[in-house]
C-alpha cells in the first residue's frame, strides 16, 4: 500500500497481534471475531487467525498458537516474526497493533495494570560488539507516533526492549538500561522490525503484569496478575480501535 495514500483514507484493515491465549481471547469476544476455518497459513502451523468486522474495521487478531510439541503458548520473538511476516503477507494490513502484557520497571515510573503505549522498541538480549554490528543487534525502531491517540486516552508512553527470556540476567539488565527501557516483554522489537520491511504503520500496547526490579520473583508475579492486567489490556486495546475508527493514520 502506497503510504500517501494510506494517509488520504480512513484505516480500514488493522492486523493484532497477540502472543498469549488469556490475553487475545476476551477481545475475541469483545470484537465478536470467529476462527478461521479454513487458514491463510500453511496448514503445518499452530497459528490462529480470529476475523470479523467491528465499526467499519477490518479486524484479523493472529495468536501463534500452542507449541505442537510442548503444547505451551508459542511466546517469543522468532513465533512473533514468522506470525507478523506471514500475517503482513497474506492479509495486507493498514496498521499492526502488538497487544500484550510486558514487566515494568519501578523506577521508570510503572506500576502493576499501567498501560503503556511504545515509542521505541529494541532488543536486550543480542550483544554483537562489533561496530555497526553492536547497532544491528540492538534492532532499535520507532513505533508510529501518535500523538492525537495518547492524548485521548490518557495512556502512559514508554520505551520497550524485547528479549527471549522472561527473568533478567545481570547482562540483559545492562541492555535495558542502555535501551531506557521502562517496559519490558518477549515480542515486540521483532514485529517492529518486519512492520519496518514492509513499511506497515505499528502500534504497541503493552500492559505491565510484574515489577522487574521489585521484591516478587518474576514468574510468580507474572502469573498472579495476568488475568486482572489482561482485562486491563483488553480494554485499551478496544479504546485504541474505537479511536481508530473512521480515522485515516495521520489523524492518529
Amino acid at each position: 500500500m502506497d503510504s500517501q495514500l494510506l494517509n488520504q483514507r480512513p484505516i480500514s484493515s488493522i492486523l493484532i497481534i497477540i502472543a498469549m491465549q488469556t490475553e487475545a481471547l476476551p477481545l475475541v469476544d469483545k470484537f465478536q471475531l470467529r476462527e478461521d476455518v479454513s487458514s491463510v497459513f500453511p496448514k503445518e502451523v499452530p497459528w490462529v487467525r480470529y476475523h470479523g468486522i467491528y465499526k467499519n474495521l477490518e479486524i484479523n487478531l493472529i495468536w501463534p498458537g500452542k507449541d505442537l510439541a510442548l503444547g505451551v503458548d508459542s511466546v517469543g520473538t522468532i513465533s512473533a516474526s514468522l506470525v507478523t511476516y506471514a500475517s503482513v503477507q497474506a492479509l495486507k494490513p493498514d496498521l499492526i497493533i502488538n497487544a500484550g502484557t510486558a514487566g515494568g520497571f519501578k523506577a521508570k515510573g510503572a506500576s502493576i495494570g499501567d498501560v503503556f503505549l511504545v515509542s521505541e522498541c529494541a532488543f536486550h538480549d543480542r550483544r554483537i560488539p562489533i561496530p555497526v554490528f553492536d547497532l544491528y543487534g540492538v534492532g532499535s525502531k520507532q513505533a508510529m507516533s501518535t500523538p492525537n491517540l495518547l492524548k485521548e486516552l490518557d495512556l502512559k508512553i514508554g520505551k520497550l526492549s524485547t528479549g527471549d527470556s522472561l527473568d533478567m540476567s545481570a547482562q540483559d539488565e545492562a541492555s535495558i538500561l542502555a535501551n531506557d527501557a521502562t517496559v519490558k516483554d518477549m515480542e515486540g522489537a521483532a514485529i517492529a522490525y518486519v512492520a519496518d520491511i514492509f513499511k506497515v504503520p505499528a502500534i504497541f500496547v503493552k500492559a505491565v503484569t510484574d515489577i522487574v526490579d521489585g521484591e516478587k520473583p518474576t514468574a510468580e508475579e507474572f502469573l498472579q496478575n495476568l488475568a486482572t492486567v489482561s482485562a486491563a489490556l483488553d480494554q485499551a486495546v478496544t479504546q485504541v480501535v474505537n479511536f481508530i475508527s473512521g480515522k485515516c493514520i495521520h489523524e492518529l
